[in-house]
């Protein structure tokens, strides 16, 4: 699913309060809102940096899993490979060794 924050550079955008842009002159008394709003947009900011931080963590021990599991595979891959290469050393290939099956084919009357 597509949000905002997937479209290529969206999230980089500067919003009116970051650019410290206003409709209307500043007054003395909306300093609490500019308190207010601050605080909210760090919240934001925290708890977006703990998301991303988790998330990276998550892609690496996946990564790491990966790598395991490439590496078992691969291991098993060459051992098989030693020990066909050892016992059918001497023999032609037959249709078990690799040669490709044909499909079965009929046809249909409508």
């Amino acid at each position: 699913m597509r949000d905002v924050n997937s479209l290529p550079g969206l999230h980089k955008l500067r919003t009116m309060l970051s650019a410290k842009k206003r409709s209307i002159p500043r007054f003395q008394s909306s300093a609490y809102l500019d308190l207010y709003m601050l605080g909210k947009e760090k919240e934001r900011l925290l708890k977006e940096d703990e998301r991303l931080c988790a998330r990276k963590d998550a892609i690496e021990k996946r990564l790491e899993e990966i790598d395991l599991e490439t590496n078992k595979l691969q291991e098993a891959e060459a051992g098989v490979k030693t020990s066909t290469n050892s016992s059918s050393s001497g023999r032609a290939f037959t249709q078990k060794d690799g040669a490709k099956k044909e499909w079965n084919k009929m046809t249909l009357n409508y």
